[in-house]
């Protein structure tokens, strides 16, 4: 007596058809799972006779063969438990195979048959959907309003085996679960992000802040402890635009691999926002593991990536951002498979000038020997320094200042002119295309500038010594700072204040 039952095996964001066979035939009791599966896999047989048995369907003395195919393709996670146990079901006559044929499962059992909640329902949810032979996709509960974002699809969403077993058998069917409305999700703002109006002072990062969110470009703060650096920087989601469905669903997908969703918020409906510490591994940035997972680049796609106290980072953790900073994504390669993540983030980081924070800070004296400041800086590399589009120096704020001076502009004031200028950029360079991520011919053509403006560039690049990726990042914010101002073409103005965004006294590339 043998079976097969449709499922998914997740490979990056995307999940790949698995084809779960079973055996049953004469020999002494024993299962077998072959297929290349990992050690939650190779457990499954004791969770799903436990869960049978428990349900009313004891396993017969019989020799079991559990196939999961193809058998180059790693399987891992606790997600194959209920496929496993509908595949054993059929061999043993208690559920057709016509039942299974054109639906795909996924979940974890408990020990009393009851269904746990699973990572990648999202991405098995689109599979199903887009597999013209599948008809049905069953989730725990849990899961339920995950898989539902995906219209087109059936869900249906069992709690135990048991009803799982009248569903199939057509005794009690079980309804399918509506579809989730993406918009109560999207662009509720998180009541404990700061607001703009709360920083007082610090207009020229305000400004930087502000170019960075319309244009997608990356930003480097640095400024003695307390000036407001951590502050600023905790303010930039909500001066962001809200997240589209498209690009809601890519985050979400994201979070779904990494088993970060949870069933009371099935939508990530906000831009993320990832803080690590900076005693965080290669692995925990970029995702690895022996079969890859997402790390913070990823989470944060879409998003915001703020590395606090940049210099206190391992070099090489920092060097391995080079290549996602560039291409928006990461490939994770392993002996036995390799897995593409998207990563599109925006970089902010924020950095004392020395050791002891107080080089340049007109109220406390710097203690730390020349020697010691170099060797601080150079834990920053060039090449990284260079993929960093804005340079801004964070001076302390007067105790004077922050008494008497007023509120500043809300967030959601600049948040306007932000939507305003992307829009430009989208109605030019095409959707979600924003400046920053403009290359080759399409950067050639909208960053044209006049005679004047060449003029301007050649100087500075002279002057200090800028490479070409360094070069080309001023076009780039120049030609947010003309679509945040509402000018079709470069001027000389936008170039001149884009160039002072890359003379930082603390941090400079030579």
């Amino acid at each position: 007596m043998s079976a097969q039952v449709h499922t998914i095996a997740l490979e990056g964001v995307v999940a790949r058809p698995v084809e779960v066979e079973v055996d049953l035939h004469r020999g002494l009791p024993h299962v077998n799972v072959v297929g290349l599966p990992d050690g939650a896999v190779r457990e499954a047989k004791d969770r799903v006779r436990a869960a049978l048995a428990n349900s009313g369907f004891a396993l017969p003395p019989r020799r079991v063969t559990i196939n999961l195919a193809p058998a180059d393709l790693p399987k891992e996670g606790s997600g194959y438990d209920l496929p496993i146990a509908v595949a054993l079901l059929v061999a043993m006559d208690v559920v057709s195979q016509d039942a299974v044929n054109r639906r795909l499962l996924l979940g974890e059992l408990a020990l009393d048959g009851r269904l746990k909640p699973v990572p990648g329902c999202l991405p098995a949810a689109i599979r199903a959907r887009d597999d013209p032979q599948m008809d049905e996709l069953v989730v725990p509960a849990d899961n339920s309003a995950e898989a539902a974002l995906v219209p087109g699809v059936t869900v249906v969403a069992p709690r135990t085996v048991t009803e799982l077993v009248q569903h199939l058998t057509g005794a009690t069917p079980l309804p399918a679960v509506p579809t989730t409305a993406w918009q109560h999700w999207l662009g509720q703002d998180d009541d404990s992000v700061p607001d703009l109006a709360h920083v007082k002072g610090q207009e020229h990062a305000k400004r930087a802040l502000e170019i960075i969110a319309a244009g997608g470009h990356n930003l480097l703060m640095s400024g003695p402890p307390g000036s407001g650096k951590t502050l600023l920087s905790r303010c930039l989601p909500k001066i962001l635009p809200e997240l589209s469905l498209e690009e809601a669903l890519e985050v979400t997908a994201i979070y779904s691999v990494a088993g970060k969703l949870s069933g009371e918020r099935p939508v990530i409906g906000v831009r993320p926002f990832r803080a690590p510490h900076h005693t965080a591994s290669q692995v925990a940035l970029i995702g690895g593991g022996s079969i890859p997972r997402p790390g913070e680049v990823s989470l944060s796609h879409r998003g915001i990536l703020f590395l606090d106290e940049l210099p206190e980072f391992g070099r090489s953790v920092l060097e391995v951002l080079r290549e996602p900073m560039e291409s928006g994504g990461v490939t994770i390669s392993r002996a036995a498979r390799s897995a593409w993540f998207p990563a599109q983030f925006q970089l902010i980081a924020a950095c004392n000038p020395c050791p002891c924070g107080h080089l340049g800070d007109p109220y406390h004296a710097c203690q730390c020997p020349a020697v010691q400041v170099d060797r601080y800086r150079s834990r920053l590399s060039g090449p990284l320094l260079d993929r960093i589009d804005l340079h801004v120096e964070v001076p302390p704020v007067p105790v004077e200042q922050l008494v008497a001076m007023p509120s500043g502009e809300a967030s959601a004031v600049v948040r306007q002119r932000v939507v305003q200028a992307r829009a430009r950029q989208q109605r030019r360079n095409g959707a979600n295309r924003l400046n920053a991520h403009l290359a080759g011919d399409e950067l050639a053509e909208h960053t044209r500038v006049d005679q004047e403006g060449e003029s301007l560039l050649l100087l500075a690049s002279r002057r200090m010594g800028f490479s070409a990726r360094t070069y080309h990042r001023i076009l780039k914010v120049a030609r947010t700072l003309a679509d945040l101002a509402g000018d079709k073409e470069i001027a000389v103005v936008h170039l001149a204040e884009a160039i002072q965004y890359r003379v930082n006294r603390q941090f400079t590339v030579e």
